[in-house]
């Protein structure tokens, strides 16, 4: 048995014990990436470490910490009573409010991650406070960030012409940009429907129609007072808001690291206001940030020893060009879920060239589905945007929407990588 398939089948165990024991995922992915690495790959403790999400890491732990001052010190409740006057209180449409602006964010040039990192937390406050699902809020946020990442000055859209225009492939950046655009918004679309979002249409806020809320002492207030007492801005809100603005200006106006930028915030607002700030270094996601580092450090591990290369190639080498452009789809998907959507399709795009290249199958369909295959699976718990999405979600449990996410990422990986084959493959566009 080959090292690369020994390296996959240890995956495949990994999943079975974490979803059948009380153990977190990551810690086992360290253990599983410690004993491939030595036993099967021959690598030593720095090739293993390879392949840790430092980056990740900061980016993790700095968004949960600033945006844990924000909750501690009232500015996420503030911004979501603002959200609700800004749609007239209309619950419903919050949701794809947030779908537009990650999406408006990632289309001018924002970094996927960076969109949600900033929009999540906010969008799950909101979902916590109003008893929205977290799946749903979770999705649209980054759905609609995928949605808007191929335009022609996006970061993604950029990189793929720029990869298609180096290979000598034909093109089409608007095609490529709207097919995006369309399947995250049909996936949007099918999930309001199915976790709640109708069930929303006929809720509103307002103050003649909330209901009272009990105090601690059993005594009840007004949610009308409660909610005018939210609304005010006292100086530690201010500076948040100062803050939070900060972080949106430094990583899209300077692209600024979003993780090292956000812990500065964080400990600026920490020394000016200790007493709000204390816990929040408590209610870092912790387990979300063992599990993401400990799962991609095992991925890292895969890639080090060879494994998702030799799953590629071996993929190219099918004589049936359709075929091959499925799986090829597939393995994007599947790759992706677990590890940089970019690195994926800068592999995978080449290893098509050879069949692109006969003419049997349209460039321009196939390179959008890869895109499309590689991209539209980031609600996976274990991608860069699902993991932010896992640890801003305040007042959840974490197991079990780490498993609404993984079982919604699944099924993306499963259906939408043959959709856009069938779509955009087989007519043979370009």
């Amino acid at each position: 048995m080959s090292a690369e398939l020994i390296s996959i089948l240890v995956l495949v165990v990994v999943f079975v014990i974490a979803t059948t024991r009380s153990i977190n995922m990551g810690a086992l992915a360290f253990a599983a990436a410690f004993a491939v690495g030595e036993l099967a790959a021959d690598l030593d403790a720095d090739g293993i470490f390879a392949g840790f999400p430092g980056d990740l890491f900061v980016v993790l732990v700095g968004v949960t910490y600033l945006f844990a001052i924000a909750r501690a010190n009232g500015t996420t409740d503030w911004l979501v009573h603002a959200s609700i006057r800004l749609v007239r209180g209309r619950i419903a449409l919050i949701p794809w409010v947030m779908f537009v602006i990650t999406g408006a964010l990632t289309a001018i040039g924002a970094v996927s991650p960076a969109a949600v990192a900033i929009v999540a937390p906010i969008a799950l406050s909101f979902a916590a406070q109003y008893g929205i699902s977290p799946l749903l809020m979770g999705a649209m946020v980054v759905h609609g960030a995928q949605g808007g990442g191929f335009s022609p000055i996006s970061i993604y859209g950029s990189i793929v012409n720029g990869i298609v225009e180096r290979e000598k492939l034909p093109g089409n950046e608007v095609a490529l940009f709207l097919a995006s655009l369309v399947v995250n918004l049909l996936i949007a679309g099918i999930v309001f429907v199915l976790f709640g979002g109708l069930k929303l249409g006929g809720r509103h806020e307002s103050d003649e129609s909330a209901k009272t809320r009990s105090a601690e002492n059993g005594t009840a207030e007004p949610k009308s007072a409660q909610d005018a007492a939210d609304s005010r801005l006292d100086p530690a809100k201010i500076a948040t808001l100062a803050a939070l603005v900060a972080l949106v200006v430094a990583v899209l106006g300077f692209d600024l690291d979003a993780g090292l930028s956000a812990i500065t915030l964080a400990v600026i607002l920490s020394a000016f206001w200790p007493d709000s700030s204390r816990k929040a270094v408590g209610e870092i996601a912790w387990p979300s940030v063992l599990l993401i580092c400990g799962v991609l450090t095992y991925v890292g591990v895969l890639e080090e020893m060879g494994t998702i290369d030799w799953a590629g190639k071996g993929v190219s080498d099918i004589g049936v060009p359709l075929l091959a452009a499925l799986l090829l789809c597939y393995i994007g998907a599947l790759i992706s879920a677990f590890a940089s959507s970019v690195g994926i399709m800068g592999a995978l795009i080449p290893l098509a060239v050879p069949f692109l290249a006969q003419g049997e199958i349209g460039a321009v369909g196939m390179i959008a589905a890869l895109a499309v295959s590689a991209t539209v699976v980031d609600v996976s718990p274990f991608s860069t945007n699902g993991a932010l999405v896992l640890a801003a979600a305040p007042d959840v449990d974490r197991e079990r929407f780490f498993r609404q996410l993984m079982v919604y990422g699944g099924i993306v990986v499963a259906v939408v990588p043959a959709a856009v084959w069938l779509v955009l493959v087989v007519p043979g566009f370009g």
